[in-house]
């Protein structure tokens, strides 16, 4: 997407009075009217990871069960300290990591460029490993990765029966488990558990504070106290040891303070949502139904009309259904990620129809040009 487009769509969807799928894009003014609810303004900044880093830092600590945890600029740098880590602890340089995983899809194979570590798939299923796939694993691992949720496979996550027979399989086969969890907050209500217990299967769990929590950047890696020594200093030997970054470690607190307890109702009303869209003509949702507040919708139609149809839709009535398409490897067939958030709260079953078969309508009126 170009960045005319980009911007164009932001400012469609900002000035929209209902939306669907997503969240409001703010201004940095209003950003930094949020940093109060993070932290005392009147108190010190940081200096290189203290005062307001060190409470987040504290803070996930106590929300994860781990012993300690370590604040990073990007998930990025932290999934790639805690693979260095099994590595090294193990003296094993291969991982087993998921094809659709996002240190394969999204970090640019950082572990093998940066870290000399070489990926062993887990499983080729459009789902995290099982048991039986760590079973038929034919060389060492010193980490065994599972993305909670898989987002491109659609957001899926295991039964918590599946998860708990997994990390068994990996720590018998003599390996680490570390859950990348950039999205493990919104996780809980599928698998039926606390935070704390999810993240208690895991020797290191990764978090991120803007993919569901509403900050504007960085990441945590909770573990062990040894793991968080390491961390420290190869955050460090990475860059990511910044003078200050107090914005974004007030701004992850005051998200996790007001999200955290709203993601039930987000993930419950999801399955509501993902019903009344895949009752619209043509459609698909998967999962059906979904596991998280996120879930993928397929329609059949160009993925460029979609995208129209839905920046005419914002622009003529001031309603954000549901954009970013793109085309899948099925011609004439497009899928987006739907996301619900506290603006779809006041969205009914029926409401999602009605505006559902308005959007189809200017999706058909679009492709017929």
């Amino acid at each position: 997407m170009s960045d005319n487009t980009r911007q164009h769509r932001l400012a469609a969807m900002r000035a929209c009075d209902r939306i669907l799928s997503g969240v409001r894009p703010v201004t940095m003014r209003e950003r930094l009217a949020d940093l109060g609810a993070g932290g005392d303004l009147d108190g010190l900044p940081d200096f290189y990871g203290d005062g307001p880093v060190t409470a987040l830092e504290e803070k996930v600590a106590g929300l994860l069960g781990t012993e300690a945890a370590v604040f990073f600029p990007t998930g990025t740098m932290a999934q790639q300290v805690a693979l260095r880590y099994g590595a090294d602890r193990t003296g094993i340089p291969a991982v087993a990591l998921h094809p659709l995983g996002h240190q394969e899809m999204h970090e640019r194979h950082a572990y093998a460029d940066l870290s000399n570590l070489r990926a062993v798939r887990s499983t080729s299923a459009a789902r995290n490993p099982t048991a039986a796939d760590i079973a038929l694993l034919d060389e060492p691992v010193g980490t065994v990765v599972v993305e909670l949720p898989l987002r491109d496979a659609g957001f899926v996550l295991p039964t918590w029966d599946e998860l708990t027979e997994t990390c068994a399989a990996a720590r018998a086969f003599g390996a680490r488990i570390h859950f990348d969890g950039a999205r493990i907050w919104e996780s809980t209500p599928y698998l039926g558990k606390t935070l704390r217990q999810v993240a208690a299967l895991a020797d290191s769990t990764y978090v991120s504070f803007y993919k569901s929590v509403d900050g504007i950047a960085g990441a945590a890696l909770g573990g062990t106290s040894d793991l968080a020594a390491f961390a420290r200093a190869w955050r460090h030997r990475y860059g990511g040891n910044v003078f200050q970054q107090w914005p974004t470690a007030l701004l992850a607190t005051a998200g996790l303070d007001r999200e955290l307890p709203r993601l039930p109702g987000y993930v419950s009303h999801a399955r509501t949502i993902a019903t009344a869209l895949a009752g619209l003509p043509g459609a698909r949702v998967h999962p059906q139904p979904p596991h998280t507040h996120q879930f993928r919708l397929f329609l059949p139609f160009p993925a460029r009309a979609l995208d129209a149809a839905a920046l005419a839709l914002a622009e003529q009535e001031k309603i954000w259904f549901v954009g970013g398409w793109r085309d899948t490897e099925v011609p004439g067939v497009a899928m987006t990620e739907v996301t619900i958030a506290a603006a779809a709260l006041e969205w009914t079953a029926a409401d999602v129809v009605e505006t559902g078969h308005r959007f189809l309508q200017k999706v058909t009126g679009i492709t017929a040009r």
